[in-house]
């Protein structure tokens, strides 16, 4: 096949996935407020839409990380870059359709990780284990961690302040405060999230032009800032239902807590290049602020789901790509 061709046709796909991700992921932005009826789901939506867009905007950090960090670029191919991209997809249309929040980032990184060890001749070689090590596993075990201490810590903190305030009053006090903390958490998520993308579209370009080192263009930040934007504008009420009211009964000052929490975990992640799960960091959030009402209030049915999606997007990812690209290699 024309390289490019090839590029064309990974450009449009990561681009598609970009917005799939806006959509499975609009709950990690918007879920606690809409649950908590501080806005309106359509005011909502527009709201998290435009921070996502602003949010990926802000910088390449993590996309590098994606890009040249996890994996040889001189070990892989456009194939192995279609497979992650084709793999990735799949696994979020499934868990969207099941309505499990499950990490976008871990499907697209299982997906890379998988294609590439079928890829050629290397195997583990072509994988920088070191950072994938260091960049998803470590991230994979205490961005969760943190979610749920930290909320709790912030939740208790917030109890003990305002034990006093009469409820409708902390609502609307914490109502307002939640808006600034949804919009908080919505730019941290366009920040994180769409660099995975652009990360993938710049590796698309090395290997079609290999003289030319590893960046991210102006139109590769953009397109993907509007994928992510128009992806989140589409809703995603699946998940928006289980993070929002499913897992636990929030009240704005809840929601403020885990936004909050949310936000500084990923805005930090970002910061330091690391492709945190955003699902999982919001997720682990609001159970950590729910448990300061008592652990009887967590629904830990709906949480169990989760757990299980959170451990098999990684291996089953691999697996599928690995299996793509072994598929891949047959044809052609």
């Amino acid at each position: 096949m024309d390289p490019i061709v090839l590029l064309v046709i990974v450009v449009a796909l990561t681009l598609v996935f970009d917005y799939i991700n806006g959509f499975h992921d609009a709950a990690n932005a918007i879920a606690t407020v809409v649950s908590t009826r501080v806005l309106r789901p359509t005011t909502a939506v527009i709201f998290g839409a435009v921070l996502n867009f602003i949010g990926a905007l802000l910088g390449t950090e993590v996309a590098a990380t994606i890009g040249k960090g996890l994996v040889d670029p001189e070990s892989i191919t456009m194939i192995t870059v279609l497979c992650t991209v084709i793999a990735a997809i799949t696994w979020n249309l499934i868990t969207w359709w099941k309505g499990l929040p499950t990490s976008s980032s871990h499907a697209l990184i299982g997906s890379l990780l998988g294609a590439t060890f079928f890829s050629g001749t290397g195997g583990l070689d072509n994988i920088h284990l070191d950072k994938v090590f260091e960049k998803v596993v470590i991230p994979m075990i205490s961005s969760p961690i943190l979610g749920i201490v930290i909320g709790f810590s912030l939740m208790t903190g917030l109890i003990w302040m305002f034990w006093r305030t009469k409820l409708p009053k902390l609502n609307r006090r914490f109502g307002r405060l939640q808006i600034l903390s949804a919009g908080f958490m919505a730019v941290s998520h366009g920040h994180n999230d769409a660099q995975k993308s652009m990360g993938i579209i710049a590796l698309a370009l090395v290997l079609t032009y290999p003289g030319e080192e590893f960046t991210v263009p102006l139109w590769v930040i953009l397109t993907c800032a509007i994928a992510m934007g128009l992806g989140t504008l589409s809703g995603g009420w699946r998940i928006i239902r289980t993070l929002g009211s499913k897992m636990i009964k929030l009240q704005p000052i809840h929601g403020f807590a885990a936004e909050t929490t949310a936000s500084v975990i990923i805005g930090a992640a970002s910061h330091f290049g690391i492709p945190v799960s955003t699902t999982q960091v919001i997720s682990s959030s609001i159970l950590g602020v729910g448990a300061t009402r008592r652990f009887s209030a967590v629904r830990w049915g709906i949480v169990g789901n989760i757990l299980w999606a959170w451990v098999l997007t990684l291996p089953l990812t691999f697996a599928f790509s690995g299996f793509l690209m072994l598929v891949m290699k047959a044809i052609f």
